[in-house]
């Protein structure tokens, strides 16, 4: 199983991508969600120049975040500085929309967008509309601003349902997936991802791969399992999804519904913690300020056992490992954490659990 790390830009942020290089893992990503993280293509630009190995990756963008051409251009630029080393994760959205208080977008509006994204990055010319007015566009660059010559990897981005796995399959692309830890449901999207590949003229890449991110926190000697240290360590990614329900219990109810009786009261404990209600218009003000942040002590009763042992790897170094085989056998190839408490020793700790 490989190991990456996913972050969010800020200043600095190259150094924890040389110490993720020193330490041999394999990719290093920045989220792309413009109202709570700083720029990704700024950040990676940093972490191209800073290393010569890791696989940089955008966690993900989207068609209702940047134009074809525009996220096109990073992405060539960024394979500039660094040849051959660009992973571009795709999405409809899903939080960067919703930080807007907008909803996501279609699984065939972002078809199009890894599309034409596929074609500019690879040095072809690609359809591109506005409105009524649709032009054949390809890179005009007369010089070596942009490296349309090495590949990118390219993975589209799969919450639960078959779509964007069934969009992975068409386009040849892998997949990446947030918190997704059920092998059952990796089988699955696989699976779809697979059919939906026969008899396109797009072979699955094999180049590319299945991604989850988690959290990782490895039990001392007697710890509790959901204790102070485990809830710290995975509290950002359970709040997330907590964000998630609240945000579309009006919406999407069949979402909550999936939740048991002590997580609905979870996400009803949120809402009335940030001052807002799942219908407030303004609800996105109060949900996702620090999102994927280190969360503050007093929210520490929100982490619910079930959503951690969900959503996040928490156990001794032998119960990891074999969880990490069983995952791996389900077929994902890397495991992506997002470290929040200490990230150089985290990503230390998840190293060593690997080598």
């Amino acid at each position: 199983m490989r190991g990456g790390v996913v972050v969010a830009a800020r200043p600095g942020v190259e150094d924890l991508a040389v110490r993720a290089e020193e330490l041999g893992l394999h990719s290093f990503w920045v989220n792309d969600s413009p109202m709570v993280h700083g720029d990704p293509f700024v950040a990676l630009g940093l972490c191209a120049k800073a290393t010569s190995r890791i696989r940089l990756g955008i966690g993900v963008t989207s068609p209702a975040l940047r134009s074809a051409p525009a996220a096109a251009s990073g992405l060539a630029s960024l394979n500039a500085l660094a040849p051959g080393r660009i992973i571009c994760g795709v999405g409809t959205g899903n939080t960067a929309r919703r930080t807007l208080g907008m909803r996501p977008t279609t699984a065939a509006t972002l078809e199009n967008f890894t599309a034409a994204l596929q074609d500019l990055c690879a040095g072809h010319s690609t359809e591109y509309r506005e409105g009524d007015r649709v032009r054949d566009i390809r890179f005009l660059h007369a010089g070596a601003q942009v490296n349309t010559a090495d590949p990118i990897e390219f993975v589209v981005a799969a919450l639960l349902g078959p779509k964007a796995a069934a969009v992975a399959g068409r386009r040849g692309t892998g997949l990446i997936s947030f918190g997704l830890l059920d092998p059952t449901a990796w089988h699955a999207l696989n699976d779809a991802r697979r059919h939906a590949a026969q008899g396109t003229p797009h072979a699955l890449d094999p180049r590319t791969g299945s991604y989850v991110v988690t959290s990782l926190h490895i039990l001392d000697e007697d710890e509790d399992p959901h204790g102070e240290a485990a809830r710290d360590a995975t509290g950002h990614l359970v709040l997330s999804l907590l964000a998630f329900a609240a945000d579309t219990a009006a919406g999407t109810p069949a979402f909550a519904e999936q939740l048991g009786p002590e997580e609905r009261e979870a996400v009803r404990r949120l809402l009335d913690r940030r001052g807002t209600t799942a219908t407030a218009p303004d609800r996105h003000t109060k949900l996702y300020p620090n999102y994927l942040g280190r969360i503050a002590p007093q929210d520490r009763d929100l982490v619910l056992p079930s959503l951690m042992n969900t959503l996040a790897l928490v156990g001794t170094r032998d119960d990891l490992l074999a969880r990490i085989t069983t995952l791996e056998q389900a077929g994902i190839d890397e495991l992506l954490i997002q470290p929040v408490i200490d990230p150089p020793a985290e990503m230390a700790q998840f190293a060593k659990l690997l080598a």
